[in-house]
């Protein structure tokens, strides 16, 4: 059989081409990451999926590699470096895991390509999809538990000193915030300890820029959004608390309290807040709260751990007078409890949502300020999920069907993982 020679040549040329542009970026990659291991990723639903964060265990990574140094490390999927970070979670200094996020077709597997340098340190840098910030006041001093002077500065931790309360002007935006590009968070670190949201109307990081303006001035529409929840005596969105009494007691009377921001990275941040001595009933417990948010997502997950047994931790939202309560229809899982409505600040349309398994829940009920989700920790641990969808966002959720299929969606992608075979 025979062939036109200019076809031969075009085949030869477009090897050429597709091998120089190919070898350039892989030689770069081999001389500064030599050596290399393989992860397959499985997508087992019949569902797109963006924006998906998946987590690696180092542990079962150095069983397979034992060489593998994740102080060193790229990750490609088809030949595209995908961003990533290692987290130092219970901070000994070594990462413990590695984080990226990736989208998926409908029954997806992908094989993705570490390189890794077997010693020293080489950081990448990516762009910044997620941050995590704490911003208090120094030069100043309290006066009648106010702060007086000073300007403000961003810290890693912070043991909340005995002056401070709420209104005393001396942490911006009375608390530590978090983002991610499609929703902000913040709680406050003071005896109310509930949590807020930011509304975003652009896709950038924003919390820098929060709140240096004027102490309150987010609670006023900007370019970039606006504080869209007035939490009051409610558990905000996602508050830790207890049920006591048919009321929700947040963690409000405590003996000390410290907090740090953990990770402040392009793919996930988190927030790590410790509690010694929260009183409820005549009891006193430690609390640990972890508060994590990943690039692409509206969900925040809490994950929690409690001393002394109770026999109950809760959670919940802000009761509305012109928002729809709405409950998930599956009893298997993961679970929600949401509500969709015009109950922003702006007086638009703000949909809030808290995640949980079903496996924990001990009752849905209510108090006068809050819809209440009541769970049961396990060896005193507990994790669960909040979100809100602001109808302001870029391509925001606009409707109550429309946030109904999202929370779905959300709900079919935590009951279905994405599965990492090493």
């Amino acid at each position: 059989m025979k062939y036109p020679v200019f076809l031969f040549i075009f085949v030869i040329l477009i090897s050429i081409i597709g091998c120089t542009s190919t070898d350039k970026v892989d030689e770069t990659i081999k001389n500064a990451y030599p050596e290399s291991t393989t992860l397959r990723l499985v997508n087992k639903i019949d569902l797109q999926r963006s924006d998906e964060a998946v987590f690696f265990d180092l542990a079962k990574i150095s069983e397979k590699v034992e060489t593998f140094n994740p102080n060193a490390f790229v990750i490609f999927s088809n030949g595209t470096e995908l961003p990533s970070q290692a987290n130092d979670l219970n901070r000994d200094g070594e990462p413990d895991q590695i984080v990226i996020v990736e989208d998926f077709k409908p029954g997806e597997t992908k094989t993705l390509s570490i390189r890794y340098a077997a010693s020293g340190e080489k950081s990448r840098e990516y762009p910044k999809r997620t941050q995590a910030e704490l911003s208090v006041k120094v030069g100043g001093k309290f006066v009648n538990r106010k702060y007086i002077g000073g300007a403000f500065h961003n810290v890693q931790c912070l043991r909340v000193p005995p002056e401070h309360t709420d209104h005393s002007e001396y942490i911006r935006y009375e608390g530590p915030g978090w983002e991610s590009d499609k929703v902000g968070y913040r709680f406050y670190l003071d005896w109310r300890n509930a949590t807020d949201i930011y509304g975003k109307k652009v896709l950038d990081m924003v919390l820098q820029d929060v709140g240096l303006d004027g102490y309150d001035s987010y609670h006023e529409m900007s370019d970039w959004g606006m504080d869209v929840l007035k939490v009051g005596e409610s558990l905000g969105i996602g508050s830790i608390g207890m049920w006591h009494e048919n009321k929700a007691v947040r963690v409000s009377e405590v003996d000390s309290s410290a907090c740090e921001i953990v990770l402040n990275g392009p793919v996930q941040s988190l927030i790590r807040t410790r509690y010694w001595g929260w009183k409820v009933g005549g009891a006193h417990y430690n609390v640990s709260s972890d508060l994590s948010i990943t690039a692409g997502r509206r969900m925040t997950r809490h994950d929690l751990k409690i001393d002394s047994e109770p026999n109950n931790l809760c959670t919940g939202i802000v009761k509305h007078p012109d928002a729809e309560l709405i409950e998930s229809e599956g009893d298997e899982g993961w679970c929600y409890l949401a509500n969709y409505g015009v109950q922003s600040l702006a007086e638009d349309k703000l949909g809030m949502a808290v995640l949980y398994r079903q496996a924990d829940l001990l009752e849905i009920t209510e108090d006068e300020y809050s819809h209440v989700v009541v769970l049961k920790p396990t060896a005193g641990q507990l994790s669960y999920y909040f979100l809100a969808a602001w109808e302001k966002e870029p391509d925001g959720i606009r409707s109550r069907e429309a946030f109904v299929e999202y929370l779905d969606e959300v709900l079919t992608r935590l009951n279905n993982p994405i599965e990492a075979r090493y």
